[in-house]
């Protein structure tokens, strides 16, 4: 099997860009296979979904050591993201073949990254909002709300690989307001695995993995999500997070078939809101103020 170096040196980018911000591989690999490499939808979609498989388990084990998983939430997200993650992967094989449904598939993906970018600057502002919240409390699981979760991105997952680390994030957001930003991240990319491993098998026996490929992206992947994962600490957010979302929207819209000054438009004004985002808040400081004193008595 012939490693293409050109595909190893993508999966290598986007291995570290995950690793450095804890966003998506769906949101950045399948766009990057159907924009650059010119792989079809359903091609990209089934390989992404195994390659994000074997990189998943690296930023879930260092948040189970973080200790910021909401364990509770886990199994009733799998309830729902399992067997829907696995009949979209079914149901995209089964009618992703067709040339028309190839282009709208690519429509889907669009989509589907735009959603994934709203929810990441809702994220960030999530993140901003942090230090002003105080303790929360235990949370209170609801498990209708958290299947449904599931099932939502299950199928999303399923169809276009996007949303495991994006949708459901936005998704949990809405089920649970106070949830914090750490636990938040923490539970998606554990969640995660049994959602993409479900996806990866329906794809593996009805979709169209392309073995080489998936190879070659691992080659360059996995040592690169490893080291981003190492450098995450020292790497500021600040940076790497709007490059990010300039990538993802400028992505979304060449595959909505957007003209190329609105592509460039869309990734410059992406790049700008997720700075001024990510910008730390203003500290305030307030001065003491000496009381008046009194004026003397004249005697």
């Amino acid at each position: 099997m012939d490693i293409d170096l050109s595909l190893s040196l993508a999966g290598a980018l986007v291995g570290l860009l995950v690793g450095l911000t804890g966003m998506g591989g769906g949101a950045l690999l399948t766009p990057l296979l159907v924009l650059v490499f010119h792989v079809p939808p359903l091609a990209a979609i089934s390989s992404d979904l195994v390659t994000s498989l074997v990189m998943k388990p690296v930023g879930a084990a260092v948040h189970l050591k973080r200790r910021t998983v909401q364990t509770g939430l886990l199994k009733w997200l799998a309830l729902g993201a399992v067997p829907s993650g696995f009949a979209g992967a079914v149901l995209i094989g089964q009618i992703g073949r067709a040339p028309e449904v190839q282009s709208r598939l690519k429509l889907a993906i669009g989509v589907a990254l735009v959603l994934s970018l709203t929810s990441t600057i809702v994220r960030q502002l999530l993140d901003r909002r942090a230090g002003e919240r105080g303790d929360p409390g235990p949370l209170i699981v609801r498990p209708v709300r958290t299947v449904a979760i599931g099932v939502i991105g299950g199928i999303a997952v399923g169809m276009t690989s996007v949303g495991a680390g994006s949708l459901v994030i936005a998704l949990l957001l809405l089920a649970y307001p106070r949830i914090r930003p750490a636990q938040l991240i923490g539970t998606d990319i554990v969640q995660a695995i049994p959602l993409v491993g479900a996806a990866a098998i329906g794809h593996l026996l009805f979709g169209e993995v392309r073995f080489g490929l998936t190879v070659s992206l691992l080659v360059g992947a996995l040592p690169a999500i490893y080291v981003g994962a190492r450098m995450s600490a020292q790497a500021s957010p600040r940076v790497t997070r709007p490059i990010v979302s300039g990538v993802m929207l400028a992505s979304a819209l060449a595959l909505l078939h957007a003209p190329s000054a609105a592509v460039l438009l869309g990734a410059v004004t992406a790049v700008t809101v997720t700075w001024l985002i990510g910008r730390p808040p203003r500290i305030r400081v307030e001065l003491p103020v000496e009381p008046e004193r009194e004026p003397a008595l004249t005697r």
